[in-house]
């Protein structure tokens, strides 16, 4: 029995922009964190964002072999238990001088679930720029369930 198979495209370009005002903030703001906090095992990258309101929030990753939450997931919880809301941008810094780091694909899904108009700090070869979340997952799933609180 044949499976059919999409026809493949181009793909998709990335959009990538220079950085915005403030958002180099972001940047030093993840990176004192993982300076002063990592611990080279269980914690290693921090992540910063910015809420609608200005105000900075920041989190660490907790690294666990059952797939512990990685530092944006944890950002998102600290901004919103400090009455964050509206996140406008988001990035993330590696120990041992790492530097800017990428989101995780399960990352990238729950940014453009939850922030879907949320701009992400990323490497790219020429420094770092700027994204759309949903330019990281041009392909993301989408749920087809309505989304209930617990």
């Amino acid at each position: 029995m044949g499976h059919d198979h999409p026809t493949t495209g181009p793909t998709p370009q990335l959009r990538c922009g220079p950085l915005l005002e403030g958002d180099a903030e972001l940047i030093d703001a993840a990176t004192d964190v993982v300076d002063r906090s990592s611990d080279g095992a269980v914690h290693t990258v921090a992540a910063a964002v910015r809420d609608g309101s200005g105000r900075l929030h920041v989190g660490m990753n907790v690294y666990h072999f059952t797939g512990g939450p990685c530092a944006e997931l944890v950002v998102l919880g600290s901004a919103r238990a400090a009455g964050g809301d509206h996140l406008e941008v988001i990035a993330a810094v590696g120990a041992g001088n790492r530097g800017v780091l990428s989101p995780c694909g399960r990352c990238r899904q729950v940014l453009a679930d939850l922030h879907p108009r949320l701009r992400v700090i990323v490497p790219t070869a020429d420094g770092v720029g700027s994204v759309p979340i949903r330019d990281l997952l041009p392909f993301g799933y989408e749920q087809t369930y309505e989304r209930r609180p617990r």
